[in-house]
């Protein structure tokens, strides 16, 4: 063979070993970007799947193990429609709802039994504080927060109350006591009746502390219950009363009505997709989540429900991790809708 021959031919194996070098990357490229998979890195850093239809099956390095969970009310429609599907696909994932030893169960309690080593992960409605940051600094580790729905605080009157709705300055004065009759706010002539839970009680009281009262305390005639479930029922009974909390534990009652709110009385936003379903129709047919104003912005009070993680390096960080990026495929996604919240990708 000439020596021109042997030039060409070692020319054209360069060639080809280049190509087959590149679409090998290629391949391993697309594989690693198109999989679906939910990978944990060195450090466990939290990822989240960029397909659209990954289901509970792609998460990777789901640990084995009971691990110990708890925190907000707001979750219990997570809790019981879509960790029961987690359970189905992953026995070996075993989760056990834990209630507090004292006080009731809520957010701030679930991030102070997970501060104490009594849970592996929380479920909070609410962002963690600086003051729980910092002592679990004093205590070796970190927390994150990682979001997985959107959520809404509706409010909640007797259905056989004529008012079109309110602004939120007009619910703040109704919680800290200057507006005292619904006749002020366009109402027929009848005392208000405001009813929540205490605010050490949960993340929502917390939430509508901080971000509807500003701080404020709430007023005198505030009545205090301390479940949902009783408030509800009080309000139903009540033509003047008056309540706030989770969307999904309001909007399909049978017997509240929620109602429309507003930044500015031009502007009353429902929490439920119109038109409204007369409480009549129910339960047959529920008002169901006003999901395009809670992504949008356009009702005034929203806000994220976040998985709690401790990041100590130990298979409690793996195990809230995992949870998270359960909740976060679209498998997830789509069971957090069914149980009333907005998904958040």
């Amino acid at each position: 063979m000439s020596p021109q021959n042997k030039t060409n031919e070692t020319g054209v194996l360069l060639l080809t070993l280049g190509i087959t070098l590149g679409l090998v990357s290629g391949v391993f490229w697309w594989l690693a970007n198109n999989s679906g998979v939910i990978n944990f890195t060195n450090n466990q850093s939290h990822q989240v799947a960029q397909s659209s239809d990954d289901t509970f099956t792609q998460v990777a390095n789901v640990p084995s193990g009971l691990f110990s969970y708890g925190g907000s009310t707001t979750w219990a429609p997570i809790r019981q429609g879509v960790d029961s599907e987690i359970q189905k696909l992953w026995p070996k994932f075993q989760l056990r709802y834990t209630d507090p030893t004292t006080g009731a169960p809520g957010s701030g309690t679930g991030i102070k039994m997970l501060l104490n080593n009594q849970l592996a992960f929380s479920q909070s409605s609410r962002s963690i504080k600086d003051e729980e940051y910092q002592k679990a600094q004093q205590r070796g580790f970190t927390l994150k927060e990682i979001p997985i729905a959107i959520d809404g605080i509706a409010i909640a009157v007797n259905p056989n109350l004529n008012i079109p709705g309110l602004t939120l300055t007009q619910l703040k004065d109704i919680y800290t006591g200057k507006l005292t009759n619904w006749q002020q706010v366009n109402g027929p002539n009848l005392p208000i009746t405001p009813y929540s839970r205490r605010l050490e009680e949960g993340g929502t009281i917390e939430f509508f502390d901080q971000n509807v009262l500003g701080g404020e305390k709430f007023g005198d005639n505030v009545k205090f219950i301390p479940t949902t479930t009783q408030a509800l029922r009080e309000v139903s009974k009540n033509l003047g009363g008056i309540y706030y909390a989770s969307a999904p534990e309001v909007v399909g009652q049978c017997g509240v009505k929620p109602l429309p709110l507003g930044r500015k009385s031009e502007k009353l936003i429902p929490p439920y997709k119109e038109p409204f379903i007369p409480l009549s129709n129910c339960p047959q047919q529920r008002n169901q989540i006003n999901s395009t104003a809670f992504q949008t912005g356009d009702y005034p009070i929203t806000r994220r429900l976040f998985v709690i993680v401790k990041q100590n390096g130990q298979i409690d960080q793996q195990a809230g991790e995992t949870y998270a990026n359960l909740l976060l495929t679209d498998q997830g996604q789509k069971l957090i809708t069914q149980a009333g919240f907005v998904r958040i990708r």
